[in-house]
């Protein structure tokens, strides 16, 4: 099973998360196998991280929790809220799989958290630039509840425009680096 987590940065917490970026590295490690896309959101300067994105593959509800919940950064207190959904991973590939340059462009986190009828299910047509992307699902994968997408885009208008906006209760566009080690 799939999961989309993202750790969003607690204001005033950078020290802290720079003192931890060993540990989160190594405890990322830790789950190498199992991930799908990881990297940190980033504030309008592209450095400074705002957040944490991490896509992987586990076997239960559970073990998704246990992933985002005793990550160092979120025990030290680091991060302000976890956003932890089901994921369908619809490219059925890694970012280290993605055909373009993952280090050229700019990158983004689109993330639509839905209302409604489910849409956007099947991949855009241009998916060219697209890194990862797939519905977020409540944890028996029954009930859709938004779209979680990375993308490369020349701007943050051209990666929102990958969803339907319009039919989602919110859009939100963070920039996104490809992160960790691999």
């Amino acid at each position: 099973m799939e999961y989309f987590c993202y750790h969003r940065d607690r204001p005033g917490s950078l020290g802290l998360r720079k003192a931890l970026l060993q540990e989160h590295w190594s405890y990322m490690d830790e789950y190498a196998k199992e991930m799908i896309a990881r990297g940190p959101t980033l504030a309008d300067d592209g450095e400074t991280p705002t957040g944490s994105v991490h896509i992987v593959d586990l076997p239960d509800p559970a073990a998704a929790r246990a992933f985002a919940f005793d990550e160092p950064s979120y025990q030290a207190g680091a991060y302000r809220d976890v956003l932890l959904r089901r994921w369908r991973n619809l490219l059925g590939r890694t970012m280290w799989d993605f055909p373009g340059d993952l280090t050229d462009g700019d990158r983004y986190l689109v993330l639509g958290l839905g209302e409604g009828r489910p849409v956007d299910l099947t991949v855009p047509l241009d998916q060219a630039e697209l890194i990862a992307y797939g519905p977020l699902l409540s944890d028996d994968g029954a009930t859709w509840l938004g779209t979680a997408a990375l993308v490369r885009a020349p701007d943050p208008d051209r990666a929102r425009a990958v969803l339907t906006v319009d039919r989602y209760a919110a859009v939100e566009v963070h920039n996104w680096q490809p992160g960790g080690r691999r």
